[in-house]
This record gives structure tokens, C-alpha cells and sequence, in this order.
């Protein structure tokens, strides 16, 4: 009996693990994008081309010092030589014209060849490429920047997304015990006899309350759906579910500058700008490079071949080479000429037309970020004129559903104001609130298209 009951607390105890087994976490909105960005595999991608990019200067940079060295060898079975002359010694084998293989004598024939190649001088050739390597390295790691930027907006919004989720929760579950007190004070009117509204009027707040329950399960899905966002996001475990730190949206308190401050700061500081100011740099030292291809280059050359059977004498005769035994080196300096001309002609005009090209495209990029920053400006000046005027209709509206709900008090009203009321107070509660959301939306879009970073927007809750 006592094994049983044992058994029975045992699982009991699982079953309240498996209940009460998912940790709540609370994460910052720093928390959130720093953590976000860790687990981006779209960053993840753009971080491994840096790498290749610092790949290439690297190898670049080796063909400074013997690009070109190389060892070849062979391996394998050969017979010995006989000679039948007794007046020979093994070194002078090759005056014998009867000399034969020895197949009963086999040994191993090693052939080994060295071949290594040094620029001395190539007039900047190789100076230059590792500077546009160098450059398309920075134009990489730029670009990369710009990712990271693009994912932090991306992950604000998911943030701001959140807590809109519960500010619009919290105002439903406040309405929906409003509607209940409307509801069961017309009931109670309804038995007494007492009411004031037609019955036009009734089947309009049925409508309404029908409505209404419609959007509070909009609401719900979207929160459900948002967390699992978040979760996916976080990379969050079964048995962990990540909320934000802050419960309410508050609009950012960072002023407005002027829009010239924004354009400054995004000509200046924007990551693709100064990616295409280092493709430009990349491409002027690319078109140095390819000129150089016009003149001779000086190199200095070591060479080495060496083979040794040990069944087979080597001659010390120096014009008579045995291929089974010799050793042979060699070291100098050479000059190399690519004479196609016309063909390096227009690798020049190539390289040319890429460096007028990167050229226009950073014109044409800063053109683009200076109408983005006016437009985006125009969006957050215009979201935080319209928190305002929503927060005025709103406590307009608050003051009316007040003076409506002492009437009703008193008996002096018509519930019929009183819906109208709460309905137009929904409204415009939903409205202020999805109006602080666009206008913190906007202020991010701004800081990102200024080159600011997002997380240093101020707000009630920030850190």
C-alpha cells in the first residue's frame, strides 16, 4: 500500500511540473533587439559574407610573397643497369652502348620538381589590390551594419506590436464590463417597464455587442499570434514564455529636431553610404591595379629538380644527365609582359565604368535617404499632432460617458446616450492608443533612416 501511495505523489508532483511548468521571462526592450539580433539567421548570413570579405584581403595579401610555389613528385619501381664491361666504373656506365636493365634489381625512383615565383616589382599592381580588397571589405562590413539596423526596426515594432496587444486588451475587458452594466440595467428596466429606448434602438446595441465580441476575438488571435512571434523570435522553449518588461505604451518622449539635423546625420553615418564610399575607393584602386597590367613586372625565380634511384649510379660526366639520379637547381630574374594590349585596354575602361557607376550610385543612394528622412519626418511630426488631438477627443468623450452614466444615476438620462457614449469613448481609446503606436513606429523609421540607433528613443518605460 505505502509503494502505491508513493507512486500516487510521484505523479502528482509531475503533474503539477507539467502545469506550473512554464517560467514567465520579462525582457527589456534592449533585451529583446540585442537577443533578437543574436538569433537572426538573415544577420547570421550577412555576418559569414564579412567574413569572406576578410577572407580575400587576407588572400590578397599572400600573393605578396611567393604566389606561385609549388613541389611536384613522382614515385615509383625501377629496375638497376648492368654492364658487362669490367674496365667501367659505375659513374662512367654511359660510355657502355651495351648497357642493360638489371630486372632482378628493383628500387625505388623518387623525382621531386621546386618551382617558386617572387614579385620584386609590378608598379602598385599588387599595392593596390590589397587596398581594394581592403575597401570591398569595409563596403562588406557596412552593409552588414545596415542589415543590423534594418532587423532592430523590425524587432522595435515587434515590441511596440506587444504592448498595443495589451493596451487593447485591457480596454476591451473595461468595455465589456461597461456593456455588462448596460446590459443588465436595461434588462432590469425591460421588467419594470421602464424603458426608454425603441426597439430600433435595442437592435443596435445587439449589433454593437455583436460587433464588439467580433474584435475582442480579433484581439485575442492577434495577441496569440504576436506571441508566438515573439517566441519564435527568442527561440523560446516549451517550458518558457517571454513577455515584455513594460506593460504599458507610452509614447516616445525624444523631441523632434530639426529635419536638417536628421539629414545630416544620415548623409553622414548612414551604413550604405559609407558602403559605397568604400566600393568607390575599392573601384579606384581597382583601375590603378589594371594598369599596371601595362608594364613589365620584375620577378625573381627559383627552380629545383632533383631525382635519386639508389639502384642506379649517378654520372659525374655534367653533359650527361641521368634521369633516375640528378639534381639540377637554378635561381634568377625574369620579367613578365601580358602583350594583349587591346585586351587590357578595356579591362581598364571596365574598371573605369565601375568606379563612374559606384560613383552614381551614391549619388543617386544619398538623393533616396534625403527624400526618406523628409518623408519620414512628415510621418512623425504628423503622428505626434494627431496623439494630441486623440487625447483631447478622448477626454471629451470620457467626460461624456461621466455626465451620461450620472444621469443614469439619477434617472434623468437616456440609456441610448449612454451607448453612444461608451461606444464613441471605444473608439477613440483604441484610436489614442493605435495613434502612439504609429507615432513610435514613425520615430523609429526616422531614427533608422537617420543612422540613429532605435533603442536610444526615450520613453515612459525606458531604462
Amino acid at each position: 500500500m505505502s509503494s502505491k501511495i508513493l507512486l500516487l505523489g510521484v505523479l502528482c508532483l509531475f503533474m503539477v511540473n507539467v502545469v506550473h511548468g512554464q517560467d514567465t521571462v520579462k525582457v527589456s526592450l534592449k533585451q529583446f533587439v540585442n537577443r533578437g539580433v543574436k538569433n537572426s539567421k538573415k544577420i547570421d548570413a550577412e555576418r559569414q559574407k564579412v567574413r569572406l570579405a576578410q577572407n580575400r584581403v587576407r588572400q590578397t595579401k599572400s600573393k605578396r610573397y611567393l604566389p606561385d610555389f609549388e613541389l611536384n613528385t613522382q614515385h615509383g619501381l625501377i629496375p638497376g643497369v648492368k654492364s658487362d664491361r669490367k674496365d667501367l666504373s659505375p659513374n662512367e656506365y654511359y660510355l657502355d652502348p651495351n648497357l642493360k636493365n638489371d630486372f632482378s634489381n628493383y628500387s625505388i625512383f623518387t623525382r621531386a620538381n621546386l618551382k617558386a615565383v617572387q614579385p620584386i616589382f609590378t608598379w602598385g599592381a599588387l599595392r593596390n589590390a590589397i587596398k581594394a580588397s581592403r575597401s570591398a571589405a569595409v563596403a562588406a562590413r557596412n552593409k552588414f551594419q545596415a542589415q543590423k539596423k534594418e532587423t532592430k526596426l523590425r524587432l522595435y515594432k515587434l515590441y511596440q506590436s506587444y504592448l498595443l496587444s495589451l493596451e487593447v486588451q485591457r480596454l476591451l475587458n473595461r468595455a465589456q464590463d461597461e456593456i455588462d452594466k448596460v446590459t443588465k440595467k436595461l434588462n432590469e428596466e425591460k421588467k419594470k417597464g421602464k424603458s426608454n429606448l425603441s426597439q430600433s434602438d435595442l437592435f443596435k446595441f445587439k449589433i454593437f455587442k455583436s460587433q464588439f465580441s467580433i474584435r475582442a476575438a480579433q484581439v485575442k488571435q492577434n495577441a496569440q499570434y504576436i506571441q508566438r512571434v515573439w517566441n519564435y523570435v527568442l527561440q523560446a522553449g516549451d517550458s518558457t514564455v517571454f513577455i515584455p518588461k513594460d506593460r504599458f505604451l507610452d509614447p516616445v518622449q525624444t523631441p523632434i529636431k530639426t529635419v536638417g539635423y536628421y539629414k545630416s546625420q544620415a548623409v553622414s553615418h548612414r551604413p550604405e553610404i559609407q558602403a559605397l564610399n568604400a566600393g568607390i575607393r575599392a573601384a579606384n584602386y581597382g583601375v590603378k591595379a589594371t594598369q599596371a597590367e601595362n608594364y613589365p613586372k620584375l620577378f625573381a625565380g627559383v627552380t629545383a629538380n632533383f631525382a635519386y634511384t639508389p639502384n642506379r649510379p649517378r654520372q659525374s660526366n655534367p653533359f650527361i644527365i641521368n634521369k633516375s639520379n640528378y639534381f639540377t637547381p637554378a635561381i634568377g630574374i625574369g620579367i613578365r609582359q601580358n602583350l594583349n594590349f587591346f585586351s587590357i585596354r578595356y579591362d581598364v575602361d571596365k574598371s573605369k565604368i565601375k568606379r563612374q557607376q559606384a560613383q552614381s550610385s551614391k549619388s543617386a543612394a544619398i538623393q533616396g535617404i534625403v527624400l526618406q528622412v523628409n518623408k519620414k519626418y512628415k510621418n512623425a511630426s504628423l503622428s505626434k499632432i494627431k496623439i494630441q488631438k486623440n487625447h483631447d477627443a478622448l477626454v471629451t468623450a470620457r467626460k461624456w460617458v461621466r455626465q451620461e452614466e450620472l444621469n443614469a444615476d439619477f434617472n434623468r438620462g437616456n440609456p441610448k446616450n449612454l451607448i453612444d457614449a461608451l461606444q464613441k469613448e471605444l473608439e477613440l481609446e483604441v484610436q489614442y492608443k493605435q495613434s502612439i503606436f504609429n507615432f513610435n513606429e514613425d520615430m523609429a523609421e526616422l531614427y533608422e533612416t537617420s543612422a540613429l540607433p532605435v533603442t536610444s528613443l526615450k520613453t515612459g518605460y525606458s531604462e
